[in-house]
């Protein structure tokens, strides 16, 4: 039974409640709260801001399928947003469909760890009225002119799950300083009467009112992920740190491969570089399933954003039957020419050399080098 996060001894602390308290001082918001994925911290979210069946949600044109899915299970419809050469949203694009869609939320997707220019995309947001729920699932760590990745918006949800920053295999965290919004999540994550028992929740009486109206989903962590979760962000800055040495590394590496190229990156921004992301510039995009599987031959992992069929975890906007058809020839463009590889913190300097040296080599196959030095 003490698996389950509520059923402690008098007085004592559960792990899931020791993760929100000490994930909310690391990240330095007011609440937080523990709950079973990054998708359901993102469904709660939306939900705790008050977004109801039918309603419309911007989110990125790029991003992995638990976005919509979570903008899906909230009963709205998602309006998807182009992005931009460095991966980030397009802002006139944000402003038209704002416009158009009539829409109150941004679900904003910080995807593979590209932090736009926040200063000017919460202006645009303040400007039209947009309330920002941010997706932290690849920036956990992560800033913008200093300021964390998570702390721009009304709330943020960030991830638990394997290959994310902290990794319990599975499991979400919601953070942020709006207490009504915060108390609405709570409950809706099956709390019972139980707010007490939470690490970072607001006040007790904050709950009067809001409990009744807020159904109950069951999408509590347990504590076994919350210690798993524990035990790891004491480590989380310097992983962060090793992180970046690999990316900083990799991105030399590439950048002297002819026909591949890495978009520059803004110096206010201070990522986490997990996983990388390049472009064959020098390839046909039909050749690039051809590269990508010969590199897998050799070792080396990638994934190719622009392919039309999903494949694992990766997929495109327009494979998701159940969103509205849309039309987005900037972001297709964009992801076209897009490869993504991960860079675990197993990896050493030599390994990213020898991976360099098979991108190099399996690359020189379907560019022409010639041609790409003219």
């Amino acid at each position: 039974g003490r698996l389950h996060r509520y059923d402690m001894a008098a007085g004592e602390m559960s792990a899931a409640a020791r993760l929100e308290r000490e994930f909310a001082r690391w990240q330095g918001r007011d609440y937080c709260l523990a709950c079973a994925s990054g998708g359901t911290a993102l469904h709660l979210g939306l939900r705790a801001l008050g977004v109801s069946p039918g309603d419309a949600v911007l989110t990125n044109a790029w991003t992995l399928a638990p976005v919509p899915g979570a903008i899906a299970a909230a009963g709205a419809r998602a309006v998807l947003v182009e992005i931009d050469e460095r991966y980030h949203l397009d802002l006139r694009d944000l402003r038209a469909k704002a416009t158009a869609s009539g829409a109150r939320v941004l679900a904003l997707s910080l995807m593979r760890g590209h932090v736009p220019d926040m200063d000017e995309l919460m202006a645009v947001c303040g400007e039209l009225g947009l309330v920002v729920l941010e997706d932290c699932a690849h920036t956990m760590g992560a800033a913008w002119g200093g300021k964390k990745s998570g702390n721009f918006g009304a709330l943020a949800a960030f991830s638990l799950q394997t290959y994310k920053h902290i990794n319990a295999g599975e499991g979400g965290l919601l953070a942020g300083d709006d207490e009504k919004a915060m108390a609405r999540a709570v409950v809706m994550s099956g709390s019972y009467a139980l707010y007490d028992r939470h690490g970072a929740a607001p006040a007790r009486e904050v709950f009067e009112g809001i409990a009744p109206q807020s159904p109950n989903m069951s999408a509590r962590m347990d504590n076994l992920r919350a210690t798993l979760a524990l035990a790891q962000l004491p480590r989380l800055r310097a992983n962060c740190e090793r992180w970046n040495t690999l990316y900083l590394s990799m991105v030399e590496l590439i950048r002297a491969i002819p026909g591949l190229a890495i978009p520059p990156r803004d110096q206010r921004e201070s990522f986490v570089g997990s996983s990388i992301q390049f472009m064959a510039e020098g390839m046909e995009a039909t050749a690039l399933p051809a590269f990508v599987a010969a590199c897998g031959a050799r070792g080396v992992v990638l994934k190719w954003f622009g392919d039309k069929t999903p494949r694992g975890y990766t997929s495109r906007y327009d494979s998701w039957g159940y969103l509205p058809p849309q039309r987005l020839p900037r972001t297709l463009a964009v992801l076209e020419k897009t490869l993504d590889m991960r860079l675990p913190l197993t990896f050493d300097a030599d390994d990213c050399r020898l991976i360099a040296r098979i991108l190099h080599e399996e690359s020189g196959t379907f560019v022409d080098t010639e041609e790409n030095t003219d």
